[in-house]
């Protein structure tokens, strides 16, 4: 099957758009087969490539960038950031993640710690006030979450957060932030984040 790629000529750029069903596999296939097109483009000047829909992973990423490049010798951007965190996030979006590479960390992080993973990660431990959790999909903490944990990294804001307990000044989904005091920590007991219809994090 083909058509999950489509390309529109743009005033700023040449859009490539992949469709969100197509695995990586599928995409090089058929980005191999409309690299001829692609270069009708290119007679004199070189416009520059804007990669958008489908999230893709850091290795993805280069895979496409290394094929288009390897016939076009172009600059390259990606609407999906390469790397996790909020300073990378250029759309976000709603996409269900039940099922999804998981990292598994046996014991406790502590401060000064930083465990990131393009997946879900799952804590079998605390993660102690200092220590950082950066997930693209779900964190999951068998123990008490204190530190700072951002789920859905790459703009996923179906993404969540539990815990035995969570007590951490700032979590973070997708590019959404909550804050709380040290105060409320103290007195509110909560073990699971998420993003509600309103669009903030909800604690319950």
């Amino acid at each position: 099957m083909t058509g999950y790629i489509n390309i529109f000529l743009k005033k700023e750029n040449i859009e490539i758009k992949i469709k969100d069903n197509a695995n990586i596999n599928e995409i090089l296939v058929e980005l191999k087969e409309k690299l001829p097109e692609l270069r009708k483009f290119y007679q004199e000047e070189k416009t520059p490539i804007l990669i958008t829909g489908k999230v893709l992973k850091a290795n993805e990423i280069d895979e496409v960038q290394k094929l288009i490049q390897s016939e076009i010798k172009v600059k390259i951007e990606f609407e999906t950031p390469k790397t996790l965190g909020l300073h990378g996030i250029k759309k976000t979006f709603k996409k269900d993640i039940q099922v999804s590479e998981t990292k598994f960390i046996r014991g406790s992080l502590r401060s000064g710690q930083r465990v990131e993973f393009e997946g879900s990660i799952v804590i079998l431990g605390d993660v102690n006030d200092g220590a950082e959790v950066i997930a693209e999909d779900n964190i999951v903490v068998l123990g008490a979450l204190r530190g700072m944990a951002h789920a859905g990294a790459k703009g996923n804001e179906k993404a969540i957060i539990s815990a035995n307990i969570i007590t951490s000044l700032q979590i973070r989904i997708a590019s959404i932030i909550k804050e709380r005091t040290r105060e409320q920590t103290e007195v509110e007991s909560y073990s699971y984040a998420y993003v509600n219809e309103e669009n903030k994090i909800e604690m319950e």
